[in-house]
């Protein structure tokens, strides 16, 4: 699907992510009609140059415009309500950088809006995306692994804390490191398996800054799901700066015939490319990986054109709903 002169634009640009929807909308054929972000100058100013974007002052502009169809956003993330609810209001569809919402009460009024339905709301759940998950996706479906047993993801992340803006490191207006990067292990695990997610219980780990009482570096989540299968989440602020990545992230996988083991970030002695391991009872193998046949971007606006999506409504909302509910159960854990 392309464009054919339609337009786009962002509200809130407080962290990169958003300019990989940037891109795939462009290379849809879509032209953005300006970047609207008050605060976060040198990340606006950058992607803006970058992909060829007008900083514009006013969001209204963006709004108003009948000829933009589309909002991009990744504004603070206890903000990104403001501006879905904003959208409702003013006919405009959304796709908004990973969380939706950061407490119980923004997971109420993102209910309304995906129940109301006048909107489509996108989330840019990447991780599904990836070659690597496109493929063990299709390998699951296809029995190699047999009945799924227990899924383990580990996803470390870099920090860097002197370019974070300080709303980063308050838990109110981030959401906090389980809002914040395990909604996207929420969502692989409702689709890779198939199945919903029953109980969460977990903890917020504390060992650095404590100038910044409310943020936790570290978590870990026990989940149980229907069908007997159990999953253990995990992730961290510690990525150290001389990794030779932004965080060595890694998924296994258990079935009754099989194993699986992704590799999101490859192999620093072999390769930097994601990386997919097979081990059954004939061998152990990586497995040639097989792109998807289609963009985050572009499966959002197949649902804005009315078909089917597939990512959905329902996807966001309950990814978010068990994220949020692992967030207000965790036990606090704190260095003495």
């Amino acid at each position: 699907m392309m464009g054919n002169g339609r337009k786009f634009g962002i509200i809130g640009c407080q962290h990169a992510h958003i300019g990989i929807f940037i891109e795939e909308m462009q290379a849809l054929g879509w032209e953005c009609a300006g970047l609207y972000e008050p605060d976060h100058t040198v990340l606006a100013s950058s992607l803006a140059e970058r992909y060829g974007l007008e900083l514009i002052g006013d969001r209204e502009s963006l709004l108003a415009d009948e000829q933009v169809m589309v909002i991009g956003c990744a504004a603070i993330n206890r903000e990104k309500i403001d501006v879905i609810e904003l959208c409702e209001q003013r006919g405009k569809h959304i796709m908004i950088d990973k969380p939706a919402v950061t407490d119980r009460a923004g997971l109420s009024r993102l209910h309304g809006v995906l129940e109301r339905g006048r909107i489509e709301v996108g989330m840019m759940l990447t991780e599904r995306f990836r070659s690597s998950m496109y493929t063990v996706h299709r390998l699951i479906q296809s029995g190699e692994l047999g009945d799924i047993v227990h899924i383990s993801m580990r996803k470390p992340h870099r920090l860097n804390p002197v370019t974070r803006p300080a709303w980063h490191f308050d838990r109110t207006q981030s959401g906090g490191i389980l809002n914040d990067l395990l909604v996207h292990d929420f969502d692989l695990l409702r689709w890779l398996t198939g199945r919903e997610v029953k109980t969460v219980s977990g903890y917020l780990a504390k060992h650095i800054l404590p100038e910044y009482p409310t943020f936790y570096d570290a978590a870990g989540v026990q989940v149980f799901m229907d069908g007997g299968i159990t999953a253990q989440l995990y992730a961290d602020w510690h990525t150290p700066a001389g990794s030779w990545t932004w965080g060595d992230g890694r998924i296994f996988i258990t079935g009754t015939s099989g194993i699986a083991e992704i590799r999101l970030e490859g192999d620093p002695l072999l390769s930097r490319d994601e990386v997919v391991l097979v081990i059954t009872n004939q061998e152990l193998r990586s497995v040639p990986l097989e792109a998807p046949p289609f963009s985050l971007a572009q499966d959002f606006l197949n649902r804005v054109e009315g078909e089917r999506g597939l990512i959905s409504h329902h996807d966001i909302y309950t990814a978010s709903e068990a994220t949020v509910a692992a967030d207000e159960g965790a036990q606090i854990i704190c260095r003495e």
